[in-house]
């Protein structure tokens, strides 16, 4: 009896200590529960309420709807077209900052001299504000003057009018986001490749791997499958969130060719006033970014556990 007190003792107070330890855990995370509480779930589930009201900007009182504004969704020709272009948007710049992003990491990597010069140079373009980057765009771009189109011009291939035609503009602004978006999955293939032991680079080499090329297919790319899992989940979630640059380029337009869904968000609730009609776009939109998340990340998931 004695020694099974004796046991006892050591385990309540293992327990005790355990209980302590989560209390001190959980008051170390209360403040980032209470601000993620206040700042990210709160205005989640106002904006979902109000997806559900007629309620205007400006407007004192405002009236349940039900399921209207989200009836008139799925006819309204504006919201559709943003939502296509949006898709469009992404299936052209998430893929291809991802596979630049890849490839610019591999070179650099190795590459010993200047290597902190090409991070730093293809990193700029993620530091830099797109409003002050509108001028050198627009200068690019320019229909008479840019030297895009001066380069066309020279080898004999037409010159569109990028930025204000309706079958150049969305892809236009894509190049943009490519640009905008290569320096920064860069970075973090840079992190992923640093992670891969070098060891393994030799024993496949041994194996008969001899070319760059095999070593890549054979370490490289199965190593980097949990960070090339989260380059591509925020690669899409960035690309579908569009927005700096269709407002300061082209505003959506011409005719709503470059309208993507947040700006369409954007002029139904703080141009036309429209909070309720803008807030179920929105719980739309949110609805978009959790499927997107989640399917990319089961199906990356079982291609890293198979590989």
């Amino acid at each position: 009896m004695a020694s099974i007190a004796a046991t006892a003792i050591p385990m309540r107070s293992a327990a005790k200590h355990e209980r302590s330890e989560t209390r001190t855990a959980l008051l170390l995370a209360l403040p980032a529960i209470i601000l993620i509480v206040l700042f990210v779930l709160l205005p989640i589930v106002a904006v979902i309420c109000l997806g559900f009201t007629d309620f205007q900007l400006g407007d004192k009182g405002l009236r349940f709807v039900a399921f209207e504004n989200y009836a008139h969704l799925m006819k309204d020709r504006t919201f559709q077209k943003s939502l296509w272009n949006t898709a469009v948007y992404t299936a052209i710049v998430a893929p291809a900052s991802i596979v630049l992003g890849l490839g610019v990491a591999l070179l650099i990597e190795s590459e010993n001299i200047g290597r902190s010069f090409f991070r730093t140079a293809y990193f700029l373009p993620v530091a830099s504000l797109i409003v002050a980057m509108a001028t050198v765009w627009q200068y690019l771009f320019h229909p008479t003057i840019g030297p895009i189109n001066a380069l066309l011009g020279e080898i004999g291939l037409p010159r569109p009018n990028w930025l204000a035609s309706s079958s150049t503009a969305l892809y236009s602004l894509s190049i943009i986001g490519v640009w905008q978006t290569v320096g920064f999955n860069m970075v973090l293939f840079l992190a992923g490749l640093t992670a891969i032991p070098r060891e393994l680079y030799a024993a496949a080499e041994v194996d008969g791997a001899k070319s760059a090329l095999d070593r890549f297919w054979l370490v490289t790319w199965p190593m980097l499958g949990p960070t090339t899992l989260f380059v591509t989940t925020i690669s899409i979630i960035n690309a579908v969130k569009v927005f700096d640059t269709v407002k300061t380029l082209t505003e959506g337009g011409p005719n709503h060719a470059s309208e993507v869904l947040l700006f369409t968000i954007y002029q139904e609730g703080f141009v036309y006033m429209q909070v309720g009609y803008a807030s179920a776009m929105t719980t739309v939109f949110l609805a978009i970014l959790v499927v997107l998340a989640f399917l990319q990340y089961r199906i990356q998931d079982r291609q890293v556990h198979y590989t």
